[in-house]
């Protein structure tokens, strides 16, 4: 399988299958066009509690998987808002990666999509993620796809780092992921950083995004004129 990233605004990673039996798996959706010489067949991808795991984490319950039925054949996934299509190599996180809801975009066959719940309590409620989390695992590559421009951080052991709600789009498994109370009750109120942080602990790589798609459609929503 060999792959390239196309356009800039609203990009696609466009798959080229150099074999025939080479598979790429993703949500209902998520394909944007595709040659002849491929099938789809769709599944829960692990079973109904699988499926029912990925519908609270933001994805669809069923999987669509295309497999090439000759070399040479291509398909693209697109993203859905501006950003970036991000690339992941599944080796270099032998424990997994976990990812926010919604930032799987597509992988290959062998990589697993599976639920993540949050350890704490307070991560849950205030984490603007939920209880439950997405997490990638196994062999190949995978996709992600990042609302806004692409950050990525190496941090050390014991090193932390503070994001705001919405702008973490994946980090290694094993890291310490925590909610921390803006201090300060001016900068509660005035501020306009909301209540929460989302707390990362090293060591580990953390992924980014510059823009928070929720925070973008309440901007939105406050200047769309509405009929009395």
């Amino acid at each position: 399988m060999k792959f390239r990233i196309v356009g800039n605004v609203v990009p696609a990673v466009e798959v080229l299958f150099e074999q025939a039996g080479e598979e790429m798996i993703t949500q209902s959706g998520g394909m944007a066009w595709m040659s002849d010489g491929i099938t789809m067949t769709t599944d829960t991808n692990g079973g109904a509690l699988a499926g029912l795991g990925r519908m609270f984490a933001g994805e669809s319950i069923f999987m669509a998987h295309y497999k090439a039925q000759k070399s040479g054949s291509v398909i693209a996934f697109a993203a859905t808002v501006p950003g970036k299509v991000v690339p992941v190599k599944m080796r270099e996180y032998p424990g997994g990666l976990i990812c926010q809801k919604g930032a799987f975009l597509c992988s290959q066959s062998s990589v697993r999509l599976n639920i993540e719940f949050t350890r704490k309590l307070s991560s849950g409620l205030f984490g603007g993620e939920g209880f439950i989390l997405e997490k990638l695992s196994g062999s190949g590559a995978a996709f992600l796809e990042v609302d806004g421009d692409v950050v990525e951080k190496t941090l050390g052991v014991g090193e932390v780092i503070k994001v705001d709600t919405g702008n973490v789009v994946a980090f290694e498994s094993g890291m310490k992921y925590e909610i921390e109370t803006v201090h300060g009750f001016k900068n509660i109120l005035f501020g306009g950083e909301g209540l929460f942080l989302t707390r990362i602990t090293g060591p580990g790589k953390v992924i980014l995004q510059t823009q928070n798609i929720r925070d973008f459609a309440n901007l939105l929503s406050g200047i769309i004129p509405r009929n009395n």
